[in-house]
């Protein structure tokens, strides 16, 4: 435990010094709240008043979503500059290694959403006591699941070049997919095929449960909290795969045969 929290305390400080991420990471969840939530709702047939309101939720997954998986960048600069190297011969089990980043980058995730939850009363959505413990504790089962995913990828690559392309690739369509931004029960019958195998769909589902009720409800929610338990343990392992193998299964440019 000594260790696991000696990673979790290495990234939280970091994450604290680079206050510029802090606030320039709130910058495009406020545009999609605020800039598109009023002029999509314009036009929408839920309206300006009551659509803002609906991508709540949707907006605080986004803000968790990349926070949580971009903290992973850390792992690839370590691993650049020779630092990780380090971290895997320390004393250090591998398994407090791969939980310490996931639990790291889920926090620092969880201080931007707390901050963006301020803003519920400009958005239209006026939260109860219980409602903001059920939307804490669904905020951390998202920011968990979606660290995760950013570890496993972090874990394979050795280029802060290639990592946030790749990422980007997996995380917009994931989000985009999600119905974050619209309802799925009136989406096309393929999208809500591809909603099924996608995790962050599962946590904006259970974020607007806990801030909006059941009515807006897709998924059953044993079945939402099953994916997203299973989503963070296997990917987590994955991580934990990786560093158990050391350096010579990260990925950089070289090893998709790119010019540099």
């Amino acid at each position: 435990m000594r260790g696991l929290w000696a990673i979790v305390l290495l990234d939280l400080k970091r994450f604290w010094q680079d206050r510029v991420r802090l606030f320039a990471g709130l910058i495009q969840p406020l545009l999609y709240l605020f800039v598109l939530g009023s002029g999509l709702g314009a036009s929408t047939k839920m309206g300006a008043g009551s659509y803002r309101p609906y991508i709540f939720p949707g907006v605080i997954a986004l803000t968790l979503l990349f926070s949580s998986t971009f903290a992973a960048i850390t792992i690839v600069f370590d691993r650049q500059i020779g630092f990780f190297k380090a971290v895997l011969v320390s004393p250090v089990s591998r398994v407090a290694i791969a939980v310490g980043k996931v639990v790291a980058g889920a926090l620092q995730a969880l201080f931007q959403g707390f901050i963006l939850l301020l803003f519920a009363p400009l958005a239209g959505v006026h939260l109860g006591f219980t409602q903001i413990l059920e939307t804490l504790v669904a905020m951390s089962l998202a920011a968990s699941t979606f660290s995760a995913i950013g570890v496993s990828l972090a874990s394979r690559f050795t280029s802060t070049t290639v990592f946030p392309i790749m990422t980007n690739a997996v995380l917009l369509p994931m989000f985009f997919l999600s119905g974050a931004l619209y309802p799925l029960t009136t989406a096309p019958a393929w999208m809500k095929t591809l909603a099924h195998f996608d995790p962050v769909a599962y946590a904006v589902d259970l974020l607007r449960l806990a801030i909006l009720g059941s009515t807006f409800e897709f998924f059953p929610l044993p079945l939402t909290l099953f994916v997203l338990v299973a989503v963070t343990v296997m990917l987590t392992w994955s991580a934990l795969l990786a560093f158990q193998r050391g350096e010579e299964v990260a990925l950089g440019p070289s090893n998709f045969r790119w010019r540099r």
